[in-house]
């Protein structure tokens, strides 16, 4: 218990032991869409096959598990030899262990523990897609399985597909409340933090600690993936950290987003971050401030970890993003990191923006 206590906020989302830790944070990603659309595709490659969610899921939970068994593998690789390409220096002079033993702190025995962190990334995208194949498909009967295949396979194009995206798009998403996408969204983080902690890294025996990130990588982890049956085209990003996606209710509730966020946490010692963005002139009542610090005091309550908050004015980030060498010196918090907002490529600046416009205030 004393250790525990010692833990301290060591950056973005992660939490370290100062002086006798090694840890690996906000590195180790795996992309749960990525893996979602392997699944996807090698259940319409079976045959005979007879497609449903039930298979799609224990198809999903089976890459799931393979990730996270490659993944361990490498951090033994890393353990094997990073003390002899990049030697922890600066670590290893403010760590007990290291000197002392003569091991680096990347090196296993170094230090005293190693905990390596690995997050979840793109859970709405995953939870939205699940959520509304069992609406639209599996309830509604709107279109088959062999139906979106081919529409995900054209990538959404033509009439038709469009159409049949429409109805998926507006299927009721993760943080909504109470819905297909809520279920799916709690039980894929049950999942994949059960299969973090049962799957050690095969030399080491060194447990791997889940969370839910995505840092500010969702486009490029976007890059290459498919499209997907939550609506969204091949290539576009997917979604940021723990978070809902944006629009996810039409009155943009913080309470909701506050609430989904804290469903979510892996439990086990890592963080999922609610990503929380205010809109300077929205038309708050007189006590605001309380009710935001209530906000923030129910998430933490409810098993929330972290919260990354922006708070910004609307107006001033839509001129910005079309005229950026207005404000050289607007600064926004884009994740668990603050950056000058014309520093930001063009695409980053849209996400930030429209994160921050799909907020409404409401709460």
């Amino acid at each position: 218990m004393w250790i525990a206590r010692q833990r301290a906020y060591a950056g973005c989302h992660w939490f370290a032991l100062p002086g006798i830790e090694y840890t690996m944070s906000d590195m180790i990603k795996i992309n749960f869409v990525k893996v979602f659309t392997i699944a996807y595709d090698e259940m319409m490659a079976q045959k005979p096959c007879t497609p449903s969610i039930e298979l799609l899921w224990e198809l999903f939970r089976e890459h799931i598990r393979k990730a996270v068994f490659i993944t361990a593998k490498g951090i033994d690789f890393h353990f094997d030899h990073m003390h002899e390409v990049y030697p922890e220096l600066v670590l290893d002079l403010c760590c007990y262990g290291p000197v002392e033993r003569g091991l680096d702190a990347s090196k296993v025995g170094g230090v005293d523990y190693y905990n390596i962190l690995i997050d979840g990334s793109g859970l709405a995208t995953v939870a939205d897609s699940f959520g509304a194949i069992a609406e639209v498909i599996c309830d509604d009967k709107r279109f088959s399985f062999e139906q979106l295949n081919d529409y995900l396979r054209s990538n959404w194009e033509g009439s038709e597909a469009e159409i049949a995206r429409m109805y998926m798009k507006r299927v009721k998403r993760y943080g909504y409340g109470n819905t297909y996408a809520d279920t799916y969204a709690s039980r894929i983080v049950e999942m994949f933090a059960e299969e973090c902690m049962r799957i050690k890294t095969p030399k080491y025996n060194v447990t791997m600690i889940s969370g839910l990130f995505t840092w500010a990588l969702q486009m490029m982890m976007g890059k290459g993936v498919g499209a997907t049956p939550n609506g969204r085209k091949r290539d576009e990003a997917i979604s940021h950290g723990a978070n809902p996606d944006p629009g996810f209710r039409d009155d943009g509730a913080a309470t909701a987003l506050a609430v989904a966020v804290s469903n979510v946490q892996c439990g086990y010692g890592n963080s999922s971050p609610l990503q929380l963005d205010f809109d300077m002139g929205m038309d708050f009542e007189e006590n605001a401030v309380d009710i935001v610090l209530g906000l923030i005091k129910t998430h933490f309550e409810m098993g929330g970890t972290q919260i990354n908050m922006n708070v910004a004015n609307k107006e001033k980030l839509i001129e910005a993003y079309e005229n950026p060498e207005k404000y050289p010196d607007l600064i926004v918090r884009v994740t668990g990191f603050a950056a000058y907002f014309g520093s930001l490529s063009k695409d980053m600046q849209k996400f930030v923006v429209e994160r921050t416009l799909s907020n409404r205030g409401a709460l």
